[in-house]
């Protein structure tokens, strides 16, 4: 869930509205939104239902009042609600969203903070109150790559990559290391399996499913439950160190038009059913207690609101007992609902909203609409009793917790092993021209952004919601890929040395390149081509590099879906796909060096589950239909055993997508597209050398003010979601003479504020400002179309230096200068 996102209003972006978009995009489909349960696969939850138990949950519904009933269908996120509120408000859920800080501590915490803040929301929770026992929390967190919020956990690879595995079994395995970790945390609930379909790799959450191909999530499914979970008659869960699933996003989340996170599935029922819903009938099978919606539509009919879907179909149909849990304030996108007062999402089936910060409102407006009999008391009824019978099948009910705080679950040498067996079942190997293995005995350079950093191995959803903002110190257990593949070396006799630019003094056997995307989730990840570093070839450069000089290349891509490389791939003596290994760098090594004559010592077995683009506009995927030519196919992948030859690639992306950049403004010296300066007179421009790039800054020098600067350019852009998902606008520059006056900034003619300490104190050293885009709005700029995003008005002489401007995800020490 996403941390911050106030209200999401709009899921369209502005390149999905724009001629180049339209030239690729898939015909939108109009059908009708409401299913027809008879032609939906049935299915029946296992293990949830039992005499005693239904009978224990008469009694005590018999004793609770109807704002202990409604308290039970609402969530509140930890960083919106202390633990002293719920003696008033007696809420059944709460959770810990992707950058939520546990309580009186900084988000990125060990064990032990976690452990403190399920224990203060608990002990509120269960005092006694009322005529009946207490009734106690469920705590949910989003462990959909290991318990992934927490420093020292396990953090396996992405689904993405596990989906190339190919393992049920080992996905059982990874459930399993993943429920007692969280189980160690606190939290008896992890927001996982996604069984997302995805069709469009240009959608940020793509890396969050296991493939585009339904077979493989329909294989996956019930083995990630049975993992989290137990087997569907296991009792007492919680105390076995097992937890909760969640099922999602139902429905449709993968197939949206365009990729757009959030947007509309335009897909008839048949398309919904056979490629959408398969993972859900061995889900339910296997006994998942929970079901997440989706924030997504069906053709115009939010998920959160379909009743055809939520109650005829998957509680109808195919025969779910647990509870239906909303997403991070989905119901609020219900026509006619708001965050904080929604009847339509609870009559359609939603049996708790999760309400992170509107959560008082949601409570007291829901209460009101019972008694008034908007939603009917059978409705409330029925969705307490799904969700006191999940709280029971989980052992909450009993107050041991004999995993909670537990030493040597986190991170231990098990679950390490399972992740570091993961990261290497899932590498795919697209081309080898006899460079692979590598001799454990030889000298390697290892050069790349993603050599060394568990940021970008690990991905989005790791310690916060995006991902960023990630040092190597964060991960205690964790090994990056170089750290792996020196101690392969190492053991062989060889040596590995690491090279920042892939410069080298003696010329190496071979040389290693890491790189590939930069850490995202929904949202900012969210993209207009698959062309992978689309006017800023850095890797490129570097593999160019290494061949000019005759050093064989083995390039290692790390990445949430497959991308347009070819030229890469060209430039390259073999090619791996890494996709987001995680925290065991090792598991690379493990396949890629060989012993000290060379020879294997495990061979690549991961095969694609996603099949791979020829050019760059193929995203709009009509995956598995005549006409559909991909450059490698589902289930490719070469071997030692199984070697094969990858002839020269076109290097025409077929679809140059610049003009639709929206958040890249000034970098390397250059506004890219279709971004440029306007400057006045009274400045002068020079290019200079940035703190990494010969001419890769600008010199800006009022002569005399006032006199206004801009980066602007083209149609005006929308940036009212990145605005609500505090989203910064973040500016890497040098003062090189401090103001003599006022100094402003603003995107386009408005929302203005005062910006002179930014550009007064020391000069002559690099210095980073992030700016939080509401600063802009809550000064009045129209964030939905801002025509000129980075603006800078000086009243008096000044000079700075320049060279990036863009917006950025991590909020962490993001301001609003001039704000009090």
């Amino acid at each position: 869930m996403r941390p911050g996102l106030k209200l999401l209003l709009s899921t369209t972006m502005i390149w999905a509205a724009s001629p180049a978009f339209a030239q690729h995009a898939p015909t939108a489909l109009s059908g009708s939104n409401v299913a027809h349960p008879e032609k939906w696969p049935a299915a029946r939850s296992q293990g949830l239902i039992d005499p005693a138990t239904e009978a224990f949950i008469t009694e005590l519904m018999a004793t609770m009042t109807l704002e202990e009933k409604v308290g039970q269908m609402i969530q509140a996120d930890i960083g919106a609600i202390k633990p002293e509120e719920l003696r008033q408000y007696p809420l059944g859920s709460i959770l810990a969203g992707g950058s939520s800080p546990p309580l009186g501590a900084p988000d990125r915490s060990p064990q032990a903070a976690w452990v403190a803040t399920s224990e203060a929301f608990r002990k509120v929770a269960m005092e006694p109150r009322g005529k009946h026992a207490p009734i106690p929390l469920i705590f949910g967190i989003d462990a959909v790559h290991g318990n992934s919020n927490v420093v020292g956990a396990t953090i396996f690879p992405h689904n993405v990559g596990l989906g190339a595995m190919h393992d049920p079994a080992l996905m059982r395995r990874i459930g399993k290391a993943t429920a007692e970790e969280t189980a160690a945390t606190g939290p008896e609930w992890a927001f996982g399996p996604t069984l997302t379909v995805p069709q469009d790799d240009r959608w940020g959450r793509a890396y969050e499913g296991y493939s585009e191909d339904p077979a493989v999530v329909r294989a996956y499914a019930g083995e990630m439950v049975r993992g989290l979970q137990g087997e569907p008659d296991t009792k007492n869960r919680i105390q076995q160190g097992l937890v909760a699933a969640s099922a999602k996003h139902f429905l449709g989340d993968g197939g949206t038009l365009g990729g757009v996170d959030q947007g509309d599935a335009q897909i008839g029922e048949d398309e919904l059913i056979a490629i959408h819903a398969q993972g859900y009938v061995p889900a339910i099978d296997a006994g998942t207690l929970t079901v997440m919606a989706s924030f997504s539509s069906w053709n115009g009919a939010k998920m959160h609101g379909n009743k055809s879907l939520l109650t005829d179909v998957l509680k109808g149909r195919m025969g779910f007992e647990g509870f239906v849990v909303g997403d991070w304030n989905g119901h609020g996108q219900v026509p006619g609902c708001t965050t904080t007062d929604c009847p339509q999402t609870f009559n359609a089936g939603l049996d708790m909203a999760m309400a992170p910060d509107g959560w008082k409102g949601l409570f007291e407006s829901t209460v009101a609409h019972v008694k008034a009999g908007t939603i009917p008391m059978s409705r409330i009824d029925d969705a307490v009793r799904r969700i006191l019978r999940v709280k029971a099948r989980l052992g909450l009910f009993d107050p041991a917790r004999p995993y909670e705080g537990k030493a040597g679950v986190m991170g231990n040498a098990e679950h390490r092993a399972i992740a570091r067996e993961a990261v290497a079942k899932s590498l795919v190997l697209l081309k080898n021209q006899g460079v692979l293995p590598i001799k454990a005995s030889a000298k390697v350079l290892v050069t790349g952004s993603g050599a060394d950093s568990m940021a970008q191995q690990t991905g989005g959803w790791t310690l916060s919601w995006q991902g960023d903002g990630n040092d190597n110190g964060m991960f205690p257990n964790g090994q990056t890929i170089f750290s792996g593949i020196a101690e392969a070396v190492k053991a062989g006799g060889g040596t590995a040395t690491l090279s920042a630019d892939g410069s080298f003094a003696a010329k190496p056997d071979v040389a290693i390149v890491v790189f590939g995307e930069q850490p995202y989730a929904e949202m900012r990840g969210d993209i207009a081509t698959l062309e992978f570093q689309p006017g800023d070839k850095q890797a490129l450069a570097t593999l160019r590099k290494l061949k000019a000089a005759g050093v064989p290349t083995v390039s290692v891509f790390l990445s949430g879906r497959p991308l347009w490389v070819n030229p890469e791939i060209n430039a390259s003596d073999a090619f791996v796909a890494a996709w987001l290994p995680g925290s065991e760098g090792a598991g690379v090594a493990d396949v890629l060096i060989g012993d000290k004559a060379g020879k294997p010592r495990r061979d690549f077995t991961g095969t694609l589950s996603f099949s791979w683009p020829k050019t760059a506009a193929q995203f709009t995927l009509n995956k598995g239909k005549p006409g559909y030519d991909p450059l490698f196919a589902l289930g490719y992948g070469l071997r030692y055993a199984k070697p094969g030859t990858v002839a020269a690639l076109s290097e025409e992306p077929g679809f140059d997508a610049s003009s639709l950049n929206t958040s890249v403004y000034f970098a390397k010296g250059v506004t890219p597209k279709p971004f440029s300066f306007a400057t006045e007179s009274r400045i002068t421009r020079a290019p200079i050398d940035g703190p990494q790039t010969q001419e890769g800054a600008q010199q800006l020098r009022w002569t005399e003010g006032p006199a206004r600067l801009s980066i602007g350019g083209g149609a005006p852009i929308n940036l009212s979601r990145e605005t609500n998902g505090d989203l910064s606008l973040q500016i890497l520059y040098r003062l090189d003479s401090a103001a003599t006056g006022p100094v402003r900034l603003t995107m386009g003619d408005s929302g203005g504020f005062d910006a002179t300490s930014l550009f007064t104190g020391e000069t002559g050293t690099w210095r980073t400002a992030k700016i939080l885009l509401k600063c802009y709005q809550q000064n009045g700029a129209d964030m939905n179309a801002v025509g000129a995003p980075f603006v800078v008005q000086a009243a008096a002489p000044l000079a700075f230096s320049l060279a990036d401007v863009r917006i950025v995800s991590d909020p962490a020490n993001s301001t609003c200068p001039g704000s009090k």
